[in-house]
């Protein structure tokens, strides 16, 4: 079962900023659930009680059209170097989209992305701690650089066509939002 705190202490938000990966879990009361595995440095917490991650740009769209329809976020961090430990972040959380008042009051929080797509702001209202014994040891050599080099070759403009052309619909055929926000920015 693990240890459970109602918020994010110090030591946990040290741990936090010590991973270089996080999974993502979302779902809505019917169709697919989605776990998504996020890197680089897009991760921030801004409180006991609040993080913020930003969602680059992907293949797909499923957390935006989730928080839609049902705002329960689960994030999970995994020690795969040094000792076993495994934290999730339990909360509802709301995306926010580039042209969005809240995405500009958080994008300063992080380097400058073109493939920059949504500010995710999840409320977390429980912090479990289990122990990872089973989590095998991985030494981290280095973030991947293929998305940022492929956003920057696309460039603002195309970002936005791709994003329109690929991230507007989920895998179940769902609207993702970014359309609405998206167009003419």
């Amino acid at each position: 079962m693990g240890k459970k705190y109602t918020e994010i202490s110090d030591k946990y938000r040290h741990f936090i900023e010590e991973q270089h990966l996080f999974f993502v879990g979302t779902a809505m009361a019917t169709g697919r659930i989605n776990v998504s595995p996020k890197g680089m440095d897009t991760f921030r917490v801004v409180s006991p009680n609040k993080v913020i991650w930003l969602n680059l740009t992907g293949s797909g769209n499923e957390t935006a059209t989730h928080l839609q329809h049902d705002s329960r976020m689960t994030i999970m961090f995994c020690a795969f170097e040094g000792r076993p430990s495994i934290l999730r972040l339990y909360g509802h959380a709301i995306a926010y989209h580039r042209n969005e008042d809240n995405f500009q009051q958080y994008i300063g929080l992080f380097d400058e992305n073109i493939g920059a797509r949504q500010i995710m702001v999840m409320d977390v209202d429980l912090v479990q701690k289990s122990c990872g014994f089973a989590v095998p040891l991985y030494e981290h050599v280095g973030d991947r650089e293929e998305l940022d080099k492929w956003a920057r070759k696309k460039g603002e403009e195309k970002m936005i066509e791709y994003q329109l052309d690929r991230n507007a619909k989920s895998i179940d055929g769902l609207d993702t939002g970014i359309s609405q926000v998206t167009e003419g920015a």
